[in-house]
C-alpha cells in the first residue's frame, strides 16, 4: 500500500464513472471519503460499496449548496484533505448554432463548479497539513475539439485556474494538479456516443470506433486508470508535482 499524504477526500461528481472509481479505489486504501453529486440514487449506489464512502446531495454550481456540503462534511467526518472537483458535462454542436444557454451550462459546470470545489475546499483545508487539489479536466483543456466549443472553453480554464492556484500555494503544502484524461469509457461518453449516432446515421458500434480512434492508442481511456492517476498523485512523493496538467490520454495529444 502507497504511503498517502491525506487521509479524507471530497470527490464531487461521484456517483458514477471517473468519480465513482475514484471513490472506491481511494476507500479502499484507507481514506474516508465523501462523494457529492445532484443524484442521491446514484450516489447511495456507490456509497455502498464501502464503508468507507459518505454520500451528500450538492449542485457544484450553487454557491449555497458548496458551502453546505463542505461544512456538513466538517460536522459529519472533519475537513478534507483533498478535494477532487470531478463534477462535469458535455454537449456538442457546431459553434454556429451553441446557444448561450448551452454555452452558460457547460461553463456554470467544469469551470465555475472546479472554481466553487476549489474556493470552498480552501476555505475548511488545513493549510499547514499535505493537501491535494486535483481537477478532472480533459484533453479538450490541452488541445482544441470540434463541435464542443464550450467543453473546450471551460476546460482550457481549468487548466488555467489549477496553474494560477498552484502558483498562488506553492508556499503551502497544498499541491494543485489538473488530470487530462482523452476520450474516457463512462456514462457521459455513451450520450456522446448515442448523440453521434442520432445526428449522423451511424451505428452505435461505429460512433465508438470512431471516437475511440482519436486516442493515441486506439481505445478508451478506463475510469480505473484516472483513478490509479490521482491515487498516484495523493501519495507522499508527489509533494513537489503542482500546476501541472496531466495528460491521461495514451500518448502525445
Amino acid at each position: 500500500m502507497p504511503e498517502l499524504a491525506v487521509k479524507t477526500a471530497l470527490i464531487t461528481g461521484g456517483g458514477s464513472g471517473v468519480g465513482a472509481e475514484m471513490a472506491q479505489i481511494l476507500a479502499a486504501q484507507g481514506m474516508q471519503v465523501v462523494i457529492a453529486g445532484r443524484n442521491k440514487d446514484a450516489l447511495g449506489k456507490i456509497a455502498a460499496l464501502h464503508d468507507a464512502i459518505i454520500p451528500m446531495v450538492a449542485d457544484v454550481t450553487d454557491p449555497a449548496s458548496m458551502v453546505n456540503l463542505f461544512e456538513g462534511m466538517v460536522k459529519q467526518v472533519g475537513a478534507p484533505d483533498m478535494v477532487v472537483a470531478n463534477a462535469g458535462m458535455a454537449k456538442s454542436a457546431p459553434f454556429g448554432k451553441t446557444t448561450l444557454e448551452s454555452w452558460q451550462e457547460t461553463i456554470d459546470v467544469n469551470l465555475t463548479g472546479t472554481f466553487h470545489s476549489f474556493q470552498q475546499g480552501l476555505r475548511v483545508m488545513d493549510k499547514a497539513k499535505p493537501g491535494r487539489l486535483i481537477a478532472i479536466a480533459s484533453t479538450a483543456g490541452l488541445k482544441g475539439y470540434g463541435y464542443v466549443a464550450p467543453y473546450c472553453a471551460a476546460k482550457h480554464g481549468v487548466v488555467g485556474l489549477v496553474k494560477a492556484l498552484a502558483a498562488e500555494l506553492a508556499g503551502s503544502a497544498i499541491t494543485v494538479n489538473a488530470v487530462c484524461p482523452g476520450f474516457t469509457d463512462t456514462p457521459m461518453l455513451a450520450q456522446s456516443i448515442a448523440n453521434i449516432a442520432q445526428k449522423t446515421g451511424m451505428s452505435i458500434d461505429d460512433a465508438r470506433a470512431n471516437l475511440a480512434k482519436i486516442n493515441p492508442q486506439n481505445r478508451f481511456i478506463t475510469p480505473r486508470e484516472i483513478a490509479e492517476t490521482v491515487l498516484w498523485l495523493c501519495q507522499q512523493g508527489a509533494g513537489a508535482i503542482t500546476g501541472q496538467a496531466i495528460s491521461v490520454s495514451g500518448g502525445e495529444i
